[in-house]
């Protein structure tokens, strides 16, 4: 079984001035904006999603499995009572999303609010351990 951090969001004041700061220290450029976020993609393919507070505090956590790993674990989680979702936000309860690059994904929370995503392929079509 096969899993990765692929991305995390990073709630900050100014998302492009966070971006700018850590990518000059490593020395990395920000890459374009995606939607609300500022990435900072890092040498492993790890993204740091900045975004502002004020768009959503939250904290989220997307890992790249496998699909072997995904079954698994969403068994795990659907038959835990665990409450998942295909949006981000908690819209569409109960239900997987799949993305264009065909992705099959879910969301949930862990005990203490973080967001959490489990995904088969990240945006630019990547799968675990590949």
């Amino acid at each position: 079984m096969t899993a990765e951090l692929n991305h995390t969001i990073v709630p900050v004041r100014d998302k492009h001035a966070a971006a700018a700061f850590l990518g000059r220290i490593l020395g990395i450029h920000p890459g374009a904006p995606v939607a609300q976020f500022a990435p900072l993609t890092l040498a492993n393919g790890i993204s740091l999603d900045y975004m502002d507070l004020a768009d959503d505090p939250m904290s989220h956590y997307a890992f790249l499995v496998d699909e072997g790993t995904f079954e698994t674990a969403f068994e795990r989680v659907s038959s835990g009572g665990i409450q998942y979702f295909g949006e981000p936000r908690g819209g569409r309860p109960g239900e997987q999303y799949r993305s264009a690059v065909g992705a099959r994904g879910f969301y949930f929370r862990d005990p203490d609010g973080h967001l959490m995503e489990l995904l088969t392929r990240d945006a630019l079509g990547r799968e675990a351990g590949r």
